[in-house]
């Protein structure tokens, strides 16, 4: 266990809005600043960072907690390695303490710490003047990279057998570890190393560790190209191979290509910029991070018919997240890799410049799709690039593609127009309804995972938010006097909320409470509905005599005294002064 004492001085030295601040930017709103989410795809910012509660909540995913839980959700890290995050951003040195992650699981901490040294021994195998041949004979003789650009990318080579095993088993590691940092893998004879004749390509997050690997074999066995799997270092949702270089130099726009190789081919032809997916499609986490480092994109993906559903994929998931996206059209390679090699890297910023807008894009897969000599057909293609013209949020861009598409159909503008706006409004009323149907949703607690006893007795579980809301910004109420007694957990009656309060009456009776106490014995989702009812008291009364009329009724719900409402209650309250 790390000591409270050292947790609270991590708190106290890393700012909640500092450190957010470094991955949303944030405006002034009142005495709080608010931004967009980093969580969920917004255009309207609902994230709002709480000075002076050390607190965050979005209105519009929920997500809520202090800097500890921040990083948590960020940096896809447990609750000890967050804490370490948070140490060396603050130049504290923590102490020797039992670091698992898990009862059954090593820590964050062990295994980037093995990732480095098996990086190392890559590297060494592969200059290996026996070992490596076959793996410098492929980097250097087929790809053409010069030693200076192996050597940049951290580049190696996993020789055929266990000999990573036995390498890390000579540094102290253990089965465990090696297994949970998908080094290796037990199958019927034992263990063995699950990089074995491949060229290893190392993935290095933002803040410089490796926390996987990508290996690519050098003949014609399957799969070509071998990933790591999650861990407790990594998930591959959440990071892009070379974005530690990128980052550098992403303010014009990203690259985003298919492979390691295009990537590195790119960067050592003078384009920085480039980025890759670690063998898995874009997702909306990839969205929300590229959206940190740029608002432009361009999009390096095959020309296939997989390369088009990528691409597809892509631009959806970044106009989500306000990134506008552009296709790169190659013609007379297969890749960017191969295009450089013929054609160079001036005609290569060529065609980087000429990459067509999303929009162009979606007119030209469109009006491939049907016969424009056919009235059915060009109906068809109306209605949808139509509808694709309605989700677009800008008037300008809107008008813009009504143009376009009346040229490219050979229609009206005004028709088009008129189209456009008609969907608009049965969009708009279709959310209406939407909305309405989730509010009734929440207000009576049908499908609420966090706190599944809610729609057992709504009435009940309202009194009970009010009560434990005003406990979280006052915890000393808890000794207060409920009509002669104190609460008690039984007087809670929701299973969320008696272990809310019991945890608020523990950490008030050993000294104080704060929200921040939730974030190491909650799961995420219960730390954010506690933020949320927190949050929700802030602007009402929260004084002793709301705190003693809210738990009266409570308490009187939960024994099955409910004659009376709690108006009633408030108002024979109010008559006794």
């Amino acid at each position: 266990m790390i000591p409270d004492s050292i947790i609270e001085d991590i708190r106290y030295r890393c700012d909640i809005e500092d450190v957010i601040s470094s991955y949303v930017t944030l405006k002034r709103a009142g005495s709080n600043v608010k931004g967009l989410c980093p969580f969920h795809s917004e255009k309207t910012p609902s994230f709002v960072v709480y000075k002076d509660t050390q607190s965050f909540y979005c209105f519009g995913c929920g997500a809520g907690g202090d800097v500890i839980s921040f990083i948590m959700r960020q940096e896809n890290l447990d609750y000890v390695s967050a804490v370490e995050f948070l140490a060396r951003r603050a130049g504290i040195t923590l102490p020797e303490f039992d670091g698992k992650t898990a009862p059954d699981g090593p820590s964050r901490t062990r295994i980037l710490k093995m990732n480095t040294d098996a990086a190392k021994f890559f590297r060494d195998m592969l200059f290996d003047d026996t070992v490596g041949a076959p793996g410098r004979a492929y980097l250097a003789g087929e790809r053409g990279l010069s030693s200076a650009v192996v050597k940049h990318f951290g580049l190696g080579y996993a020789p055929r057998g266990s000999a990573l095993m036995k390498h890390l088993k000579s540094l102290g590691y253990s089965n465990e570890e090696m297994e949970a940092g998908y080094l290796i893998a037990k199958g019927d004879k034992g263990y063995y190393d699950i990089f074995r004749g491949r060229v290893m390509y190392p993935i290095i997050d933002v803040s410089g560790n490796i926390v996987a690997f990508g290996g690519r074999v050098l003949d014609d066995s399957k799969p070509k190209y071998l990933n790591s799997a999650d861990t407790p270092a990594f998930k591959k949702s959440k990071n892009l191979f070379a974005l530690n270089y990128a980052k550098n130099s992403s303010e014009d726009a990203l690259i985003i290509c298919e492979g390691y190789m295009d990537v590195i081919a790119m960067h050592a032809a003078g384009f920085t910029n480039a980025v890759a997916t670690l063998g898995t499609a874009i997702t909306s986490e990839h969205a929300r991070i590229i959206k940190r480092y740029t608002s432009k994109v361009i999009l390096s993906y095959d020309g296939d018919e997989a390369g088009k559903k990528a691409t597809d994929r892509a631009m959806g998931l970044l106009r989500e997240a306000g990134v506008d996206a552009k296709i790169l059209v190659m013609k007379g390679a297969k890749d960017p890799d191969e295009f450089i090699k013929k054609y160079g890297k001036e005609e290569f910023r060529r065609l980087l410049d000429e990459s067509r807008s999303r929009f162009d894009y979606v007119i030209e897969k469109t009006v491939s799709k049907y016969n424009m000599e056919n009235a059915d057909d060009k109906i068809k293609a109306a209605d949808e690039l139509c509808r694709e013209i309605a989700s677009v949020y800008s008037k300008i861009e809107r008008d813009i593609y009504i143009g376009k598409t009346a040229e490219a159909l050979a229609l009206s503008k005004e028709s088009v127009k008129h189209d456009v706006e008609t969907i608009i409004r049965r969009n708009a009323r279709g959310e209406k309804k939407k909305q309405t149907e989730n509010l009734i949703r929440i207000t009576s607690g049908v499908s609420d995972r966090v706190n599944p006893d809610y729609a057992k007795a709504p009435r009940t579980a309202r009194l009970e938010e009010s009560v434990i809301g005003i406990l979280l910004i006052h915890p000393e109420y808890v000794s207060l006097k409920v009509d002669g007694e104190e609460l008690k957990e039984d007087d809670f009656f929701t299973d969320l909320g008696k272990r809310l309060f019991s945890f608020i009456v523990e950490k008030n009776r050993e000294g104080s409470f704060s929200i921040s106490h939730l974030v190491e014995n909650f799961p995420q989702e219960e730390v954010s509905r506690a933020v949320k009812l927190q949050m929700s008291r802030r602007e009402l009364s929260n004084d002793d005599k709301a705190y003693l009329t809210y738990a009266s009724a409570l308490r009187k719900e939960i024994a099955g005294n409910a004659s009376s409402s709690l108006e009633d209650i408030i108002s024979s309250k109010r008559n006794k002064k």
